[in-house]
């Protein structure tokens, strides 16, 4: 394996989050041959400052890189600038990248997944994006260790400039791309939210970028790639996150082997579409279970 990808690190007031992330990603076994670009937004609020100056002090002191790069913002981008003008960067230099932001737990074998796999569908111009992290999946073991599917998930993930090059920001321009049949399948036949996600952001409730981004591959007609076993775990679901409440049903054990098996067809395997489906539709319960965990993140 050779021309390892650069690691693009976004964080922002989370000291805790972040020296967990950095941790993890430091036992990677690639961690020692990889370039880490460290993006430290501006504090937003005053009272956001003494974090955010914790969050800098954290990262000065990185160690177990070939290379660390700490851009230290002068002003707030947001999360969605922030990654939107990282990932640009990046990908206009090295023609690759790895995203990982402040909340994410690794495998050793994370970077090993996503630089395989970058090289190997590099010029796979149908496979737009490479996903670290899946749904706790019953039935998973029933699926290869990599599949192909629509979605783009955003905890943890690798592209291509190749397939950057397509990202449009421009929510109106993709909403008038959708028709009805579209829309059912882009949201995973109505059971998950994302265009309610596109709707919300046109309305200003949101400032999603990966939104954007999984509508840009799915307009475009790309597929990304997913291993049936998550290589990460968001420890951001614990109220601390700027868009994130308290929540569970996400959570998962890192898959602690290492990848070995790649599609060779790019096209979505129907099996996993069916299992993710089949999770989406229940993850959120009955109705009792709906109200209980609302009124519970209300009170929390």
């Amino acid at each position: 394996m050779s021309g390892f990808s650069p690691i693009a690190l976004f964080v922002y007031n989370r000291p805790e989050h972040t020296r967990r992330t950095l941790k993890f990603l430091q036992k990677n076994l690639l961690a020692d041959e990889s370039r880490l670009y460290i993006f430290s937004d501006a504090a937003k609020t005053p009272s956001q400052q003494n974090a955010v100056n914790q969050v800098r002090q954290l990262i000065k002191h990185t160690t177990g890189f070939k290379n660390i790069h700490i851009t230290e913002q002068k002003t707030n981008l947001g999360l969605a600038n922030s990654i939107i003008t990282g990932v640009t960067q990046l990908v206009n230099i090295y023609g690759k990248v790895i995203v990982f932001e402040d909340d994410l737990l690794s495998s050793k074998y994370t970077l090993t997944y996503f630089n395989e796999a970058l090289n190997r569908y590099q010029n796979q111009e149908k496979l737009m994006h490479i996903s670290a992290y899946m749904y706790p999946l019953a039935g998973a073991d029933t699926l290869p260790q990599t599949f192909v599917y629509r979605a783009a998930h955003s905890w943890g993930w690798a592209t291509w400039q190749r397939a950057w090059v397509n990202f449009n920001p421009d929510i109106n321009h993709l909403i008038a791309q959708f028709d009805t049949q579209k829309i059912n399948d882009f949201a995973i036949d109505g059971t998950m939210n994302f265009w309610k996600q596109m709707q919300e952001f046109k309305k200003g409730k949101n400032n999603s970028w990966a939104i954007r981004w999984y509508a840009s591959i799915f307009l475009k007609g790309g597929l990304t790639l997913n291993p049936s076993k998550s290589l990460v775990h968001n420890i951001g679901h614990d109220g601390t996150g700027i868009h994130s409440n308290i929540e569970k049903t996400y959570s998962v054990t890192i898959h602690q082997k290492q990848i070995e098996y790649f599609p060779t067809l790019i096209h979505e395997n129907k099996q996993a579409y069916a299992l993710i489906k089949t999770f989406l539709s229940k993850r959120k319960g009955n109705m009792i279970k709906r109200v209980l965990r609302f009124l519970k993140n209300k009170m929390g």
